[in-house]
């Protein structure tokens, strides 16, 4: 028995009742087509299976459709969600996607700008808050049509979509003070990573509007890992006082803030609190659930390859910078400041 032969772009056109034509403009201008007729093209696309095939069409039309996702790490849990929203977005305009997992190797960056230069993609978006490595503008080198997503960049003339990290940061720390804490740690400072140096400042500027003294401050580095908030955890224990809760720089370096103080014996969150950024799939997980900002994640992929396909249609985005703002999902890591020492020695309040 031979295998059913794949639908075609006439058997969508025939079942919507529309011209191919028509089929083609809901698939790669949906913006140009009636929403009702978009409508029943969408629906006959889902009944017949019929898909766009991006990189057969570049052949076709001698340029590429494909559009090139640099990441440094595919296996971060923020990378899935948001390449959900870039690959539906660039479906319906009739583009394809290539991903480039790099592994943070020079290398491998190197090879993929190679393959940038041969014009095998259309547009790139980058995870790695940098240029690609080897890329020299002095050279004569160009990049495509080029956005930004996760990581911004301090210091390029490259669209960037992403979360508001500076607002979000000010959402944890205000509704840490609004149920009474003052002593609270901030975990994850760095001076590369401009989210989270971003994150910090939501942080410094929700303690300043409630006149919190910087005595009652205190800010440690980490690099967004979980063994980070583990180490700061004994970090703070050496010195003469700990915070009452924990604002961390991601969702992985609370858990490990969780992790190292249940392993002291501490009851969570009765005698510290515990507020990650990002809200991944554990968040929900861990015990005591985690309380964590959370990143749009579907929608910033969307809007960035919006943003790449203006660029590429010649668009300028008014703004270099598109910050959605985030929503802070309360759980059970995170409950009024101890009045009592803990039952647990040792405790310094």
């Amino acid at each position: 028995m031979s295998a059913p032969s794949a639908a075609t772009i006439e058997d969508v056109a025939r079942l919507a009742e529309v011209s191919i034509a028509t089929v083609s403009r809901a698939i790669h201008t949906p913006e140009k087509v009636a929403k009702t007729t978009r409508l029943r093209v969408n629906e006959a696309i889902a009944v017949t299976g019929y898909t766009t095939n991006a990189m057969a069409r570049s052949l076709r039309m001698g340029k590429s459709n494909m559009i090139l996702i640099v990441a440094p790490d595919i296996g971060d849990p923020n990378f899935s969600n948001i390449l959900v929203g870039l690959e539906t977005e660039a479906r319906q305009r009739g583009y394809g996607l290539l991903i480039s997992h790099t592994q943070n190797d020079p290398e491998r960056e190197l090879e993929y700008l190679r393959f940038l230069n041969s014009n095998q993609a259309a547009g790139l978006i980058l995870f790695t808050g940098h240029i690609p490595y080897g890329f020299n503008a002095g050279d004569g080198a160009r990049l495509p049509s080029t956005v930004a997503v996760f990581e911004p960049f301090e210091h390029a003339d490259i669209p960037y979509v992403g979360v508001d990290d500076r607002a979000g940061a000010r959402k944890a720390v205000d509704h840490l003070l609004a149920i009474g804490h003052r002593r609270i740690a901030f975990i994850g400072d760095s001076k590369t990573k401009v989210g989270y140096i971003r994150r910090r400042q939501g942080y410094e500027d929700g303690l300043s509007a409630l006149g919190v003294p910087l005595a009652d401050r205190q800010v440690m580095s980490g690099d967004g890992s979980l063994e980070s908030g583990r180490v700061a955890v004994e970090q703070l224990f050496m010195r003469d006082r700990l915070p009452t809760a924990f604002l961390c720089v991601n969702d992985m370096t609370a858990i490990g803030v969780i992790l190292a103080l249940t392993a002291r014996g501490y009851d969570l969150p009765h005698d510290f609190s515990v507020i990650g950024f990002d809200d991944v799939p554990q968040a929900g997980f861990i015990s005591p659930s985690l309380t964590t900002v959370a990143q749009p994640r579907t929608a910033i992929g969307k809007h960035a390859m919006t943003t790449l396909l203006s660029l590429l249609n010649g668009t300028k985005p008014k703004e270099r910078e598109m910050l959605l703002v985030p929503d802070l999902t309360i759980r059970m890591s995170v409950t009024v400041p101890p009045t009592r020492p803990s039952r647990v020695s040792g405790t310094r309040y």
